[in-house]
């Protein structure tokens, strides 16, 4: 009884209790009290109580200045730049060469050409007028020397105009307003795209296999030289057309060609003028050799000799083609272009060797090209019955021309008069009401109706 009062009361102890394990704090049960860090001054410390840096991740990395660059990488870290840079060095050198293997080889042409072109022509390359030699200026004097008309700036007789194409450009000779030069080289400078269209144009006959050729083409005056010759004063106007006035530099208009049989197809499918002619074999020219013209009578006009001596000796490998034309390379699409403008074309391929002598064949036709002109003025006159026949294929086409503008023009007609139509009914709808609006939209559907019974009625 005693007891059970006295637990009742509060007289007797509480029972010890045991710890219960909490699986939550099972990590730190066992973890030591933590011990305050010793402080450290960095102006009592002596070298010998300093410890060494201790690396802060697992990897080993150890920090070093920043120009020690061994002590922080290995060989097997540039393992993918030991592969990559060799195939950009090949690629460089293989630019760097190209470029150099096509300058030296237009310059090899020009060098070759250069003499020529200085012969024939007052000017030639993009500066202006040579300077007076030393027997002109003994012989005239240095004045009247450098007032010549002959005088020049030195300049750069080539131009180049991309990586694989080089210019030139030569003017100042009668019958010939200017001469224009294009020298087109392989892409040297980017195998991997020289070698793609080596490829392609093995299997597609519609992308052409790159070659080396040089296009020259010679714009002749035609009677204009008033139109295309300028001149500074009135008075120089006045000696330049007493100075043509005696001159014949017109020819009769024509297209004719001497082609290599490779390209007559390419010719004839690319160039506009080229497809108004007919083909026709020439028994004195080489078998590999093709006549194109528009008449019989202009082939025996232009076909000398000499020419087929020329063509000859170019050779197959060489000789493309020489085109006499006044009609535009790309077919015409407005009357303006239909407007004859005569031209004479000369392609030959390019010698591998950049020798001068590698262009020992084909120099003898380059001149004659340049010559060309004056042989159309004295011998290019046809007879009527040759030139109506000339003219009466280009008055077709430029009736054909005259016929689509005419019908582009009523249709535009038609097209601003349904524009206007348009605009008036709609300012009229505008101040109706709506009944006089309904009245009027129902007149139009019944005059609509109407028109589509006639129209039924004719057809049946």
């Amino acid at each position: 009884m005693d007891s059970l009062l006295k637990g009742l009361f509060g007289g007797s102890k509480p029972a010890t209790q045991s710890p219960t394990d909490d699986g939550d704090f099972a990590d730190f049960a066992g973890a030591p009290d933590p011990v305050p860090v010793q402080s450290f001054n960095p102006m009592t410390a002596s070298p010998v109580q300093a410890s060494p840096a201790i690396p802060t991740s697992s990897t080993g990395i150890v920090y070093t200045k920043w120009y020690r660059v061994w002590e922080r990488t290995s060989p097997s870290d540039f393992y993918s730049e030991m592969v990559i840079l060799p195939f950009v060095l090949i690629l460089v050198a293989l630019h760097v060469w190209g470029r150099r293997k096509n300058k030296r080889k237009a310059r090899s042409w020009m060098e070759a050409h250069a003499p020529i072109l200085k012969n024939e022509f007052a000017v030639v390359g993009f500066g202006g007028r040579d300077s007076p030699s030393l027997e002109d200026v003994e012989s005239s004097g240095l004045a009247q020397a450098s007032a010549s008309e002959t005088l020049t700036i030195p300049s750069e007789l080539l131009k180049e105009k991309t990586a694989q194409e080089y210019t030139t450009y030569a003017t100042g000779r009668q019958n010939v307003a200017f001469v224009d030069v294009k020298i087109t080289l392989f892409k040297r400078y980017n195998p991997f795209t020289l070698f793609l269209e080596y490829a392609l144009s093995t299997f597609f006959d519609s992308i052409k296999a790159p070659v080396e050729r040089m296009e020259a083409t010679a714009y002749t005056f035609d009677g204009k030289e008033k139109d295309l010759v300028a001149v500074p004063s009135q008075r120089e106007q006045t000696n330049l057309e007493e100075r043509v006035r005696g001159l014949q530099s017109s020819y009769d208009a024509c297209v004719w060609a001497v082609v290599n049989k490779d390209n007559m197809r390419r010719l004839r499918e690319d160039r506009y003028d080229i497809s108004l002619t007919v083909t026709k074999d020439h028994p004195k020219l080489p078998i590999w050799a093709s006549v194109m013209s528009e008449s019989a009578e202009v082939t025996d006009a232009l076909l000398t000799p000499e020419l087929i001596k020329l063509v000859e000796e170019a050779g197959d490998a060489a000789f493309e083609y020489l085109i006499v034309s006044d009609q535009p390379i790309d077919k015409p699409r407005t009357l303006d272009q239909t407007i004859p403008r005569k031209r004479i074309t000369l392609s030959l391929h390019l010698p591998s060797s950049t020798a001068l002598t590698a262009y020992a064949k084909t120099l003898p036709l380059f001149s004659y090209f340049l010559r060309l002109p004056d042989a159309l003025a004295s011998h290019a006159h046809f007879r009527p019955e040759v030139t109506r026949k000339i003219k009466a294929t280009r008055e077709d086409e430029s009736r054909k021309l005259r016929k689509v503008d005419e019908e582009e023009k009523a249709e535009e007609r038609k097209l601003e008069g349904d524009r206007k139509k348009k605009a008036e009914r709609e300012a009229k709808l505008k101040g109706l009401s709506a009944a006089e609006q309904n009245r009027y939209l129902e007149k139009e559907r019944e005059r609509e109706r109407k028109k589509s019974e006639k129209k039924m009625a004719k057809r049946g």
